[in-house]
């Protein structure tokens, strides 16, 4: 067995946190920065069209974790073992993958079908027009979301997680500015917040193709031939599934409630959700640069048969989510109003509403990260049917609850999260006992 370092395990493990933390800015950073200055530019109205389509930034995602994370851990589990070719086939697979299933997109549901896809979202006749406006640009913007995050994903393997820094925050800054620059000067609206998106994803793409300047990082590069095409593609679908299917999960997940808190609440409620659903994106930042630091190193030391390495690198990462959880959850408490006055709140009843909604999703999301990280760790053990439940039921239980609150308490509506996700920590508990599970290194 490899000896721990722990002092190199630290600064690995810090390496990739916090550049994964910035690539989580690229995919949700850009939705917060536009409710924000849609909702005071624009208008309340206009931050609950953003909140509607989200269900549709979720699936772009989901299908980068099904093709660009499931090859990542298979590139990383190569690179530790000093398979190059099999590294190469993957990344190249991977890519190519993503760009076919983006122009799919692009050609079905941003230019065929874009109005019909709104409709389907948006059930208010006055946030309607906002709505079909931003999801057509997304939509026909979509393969550089996936190439962005895909990139990302394998320049951060292939050595260079400063690099994916860098672009990603040039990314967000790019998209902050023309934020700015379409909706205030041009006047294009919501139209123009979701063109500053796809114009700052494009330049991050730009940032990211330039680590194979670098002739030590052309040992992964597109390499065609060699390998069975179809068990290839399987074994990355395999790899990205259980986060794969969180995520188109938590896809219904968003619809549901959307459609849920539009029809119980109206208005208000829907534009209290889509804060709330903001603050999930700040939760996020931690939460996916965790998971994906787990990934890559986690998976390296896998490869490696490092058992203790990777001991050490999921002590750091609950460690860090704890801290990160806890920090701002705090700051919500303080700091409710402010945070819906930031999304351009005004009446009192909005801000009231709002007010309370983030306190009770502050608290919620602290067991959903918890829940989410422990899916990583049961993958990396080898205990692939616990992670696939997990993967499931972490928005799948959610949709139920919302239901019966709706229909029994929908003055409690805001609670149904946080009593989904306690009934899944005990299903999960129950579940780890009965299948005798331990966290013991198996080799891939």
């Amino acid at each position: 067995m490899a000896k721990i370092d722990d002092s190199n395990i630290t600064k690995q493990f810090y390496n990739y946190l916090w550049a994964y933390i910035l690539v989580a800015l690229s995919g949700c950073l850009g939705n917060v920065v536009d409710g924000i200055i849609v909702g005071n530019l624009i208008s309340e109205d206009g931050v609950s069209a953003i909140n509607l389509s989200k269900p549709i930034n979720q699936f772009i995602f989901t299908l980068h974790l099904l093709i660009n994370a499931g090859a990542g851990m298979l590139v990383a589990y190569a690179l530790g073992k000093g398979k190059l070719d099999d590294a190469r086939r993957f990344f190249t697979r991977a890519l190519t993958l993503s760009v076919g299933i983006g122009l799919l997109l692009t050609v079905f549901g941003g230019i065929i079908f874009p109005d019909q896809i709104a409709a389907m979202l948006c059930s208010n006749e006055q946030i309607l027009p906002l709505a079909e406006d931003y999801m057509r640009v997304l939509l026909i913007g979509n393969p550089a979301f996936i190439l962005m995050w895909g990139l990302s994903t394998m320049v951060g393997v292939n050595g260079s997680p400063r690099l994916v820094s860098v672009a990603v925050i040039v990314d967000n800054v790019v998209n902050l500015l023309l934020d700015i620059v379409f909706i205030q000067y041009f006047g294009w609206g919501i139209t123009g917040s979701s063109v500053a998106t796809v114009v700052g994803h494009l330049v991050g793409i730009a940032i990211l193709l330039s680590h194979w300047r670098n002739p030590e990082h052309r040992r992964l590069h597109l390499q065609y031939g060699g390998g069975k095409i179809i068990e290839t593609l399987r074994g990355i679908i395999s790899q990205g599934a259980p986060l794969a299917v969180a995520s188109i999960c938590l896809t219904l997940l968003l619809l549901s409630a959307n459609t849920t808190v539009l029809s119980t609440l109206g208005r208000t409620g829907i534009f209290a959700f889509a804060v709330c659903m903001n603050l999930l994106q700040v939760y996020n930042l931690f939460l996916s640069g965790t998971c994906q630091t787990l990934q890559s190193l986690g998976a390296i030391q896998v490869g490696k048969g490092n058992a203790d390495g990777l001991k050490a690198v999921l002590r750091k990462a609950f460690r860090f989510i704890t801290a990160a959880m806890a920090l701002t959850c705090v700051v919500v408490w303080i700091y409710p109003q402010g945070i819906a006055k930031l999304f351009g709140a005004n009446s009192p009843e909005m801000v009231s509403v709002t007010d309370h909604a983030l306190r009770v999703f502050a608290l919620s999301f602290i067991p959903f990260c918890y829940i989410y990280v422990l899916m990583i760790v049961y993958k990396l053990y080898g205990h692939h049917k616990i992670a696939l439940f997990i993967s499931f039921a972490l928005s799948l239980t959610v949709i139920p609850v919302l239901w019966v609150m709706a229909k029994v308490a929908p003055d409690y509506l805001w609670y149904s999260y946080l009593i989904a996700y306690l009934i899944e920590a005990i299903a999960i508990y129950i579940m780890h006992r009965a299948s005798h599970a331990e966290f013991r290194l198996r080799q891939a």
